[in-house]
């Protein structure tokens, strides 16, 4: 054997040193300056977004005795019956009213659009595109603009509130269950469609069923939205307690404000318990 021959055994170790030198190597410089630039990418967005929303938090402290004088004129909150409390509760049942239209009469329209914006019941490449760009549409443009919208048509009142979140609520709900559509398994419809079912019968009996539970969650979840939502709407003289709000505060009448901030509050809390409840049976 030569000086320059290696036994079998050795040439492996020879073999497995040299693999684990090749795999031990110094981590490339190009990976620390990508981290590096991104990085330094992202806090100068956020000293160009600091600077373009005049975020200056030493006027926030500077301001304290306008915060102070407010919050004491809103304390104690009115607890008069016929000036606060009975209008507040009944503007207060209006927004439940509005949140809860607003929702469910989407729901036909939001459930259409989805079945053909969903690529596995879409008739049509055509029509998965023009659903898309229809629910698009409805995502992007806020509620409280198509409330402006509604209201210059059909006047001040809870109508104009409910029409915005019957428009905005279909764009959120009908991408939201058609991605839910999307993700399913797709043997049951494959089989009906062997079978010779059409594709309305392919959604209707293999499709829906399979994404019940996900709606309904995602439903319940808009409900809970619509109603914080429908008092947004009432700032703009779509009806509910929103309006009483914004008209408390315009007239400084803080303590009338804070009575009916606090039956907000509890109207969130027992819309958030009623959702739960029913999760719970669902789940159950």
């Amino acid at each position: 054997m030569t000086p320059h021959t290696l036994t079998p055994a050795a040439a492996r170790r020879d073999s497995t040193s040299k693999t684990r030198v090749a795999l031990v190597r110094p981590k490339k410089p190009l990976r620390w300056i990508t981290t590096a630039a991104v990085a330094a990418a992202v806090v100068g967005l956020h000293a160009v977004a600091i600077e373009g929303t005049d975020f200056k938090p030493e006027l926030l402290v500077d301001g304290w005795k306008g915060m102070a004088a407010f919050i004491g004129d809103a304390f104690p909150p009115d607890l008069s019956w016929e000036k606060t409390l009975k209008p507040g509760l009944e503007a207060t049942l209006v927004t439940l009213w509005i949140g809860l239209l607003g929702t469910t009469l989407s729901v036909p329209f939001a459930l259409l659009l989805a079945a053909l914006a969903a690529e596995n019941t879409s008739p049509h490449r055509l029509v998965y595109q023009a659903a898309r760009a229809v629910l698009s549409f409805f995502r992007a443009v806020p509620d409280i603009v198509f409330a402006l919208i509604f209201v210059t048509a059909v006047g001040l009142g809870p109508f104009a509130g409910v029409l915005a979140l019957i428009c905005h609520n279909t764009g959120v709900m009908g991408k939201l269950w058609a991605e839910s559509m999307e993700e399913i398994d797709a043997g049951p419809q494959e089989a009906l469609r062997t079978a010779g079912a059409n594709r309305i019968q392919q959604v209707t009996n293999a499709t829906l069923p399979m994404v019940v539970p996900q709606f309904v969650g995602l439903l319940l979840y808009r409900f809970d939205v619509n109603v914080r939502s429908s008092l947004v709407l009432g700032l703009v003289g779509a009806g509910g307690i929103g309006l009483l709000i914004n008209q408390s505060i315009k007239s400084f009448q803080f303590d009338s404000m804070l009575t009916h901030i606090l039956i907000v509050l509890v109207l969130i809390i027992v819309v958030d318990q009623f959702s739960a409840w029913i999760r719970r049976r669902l789940a159950a």
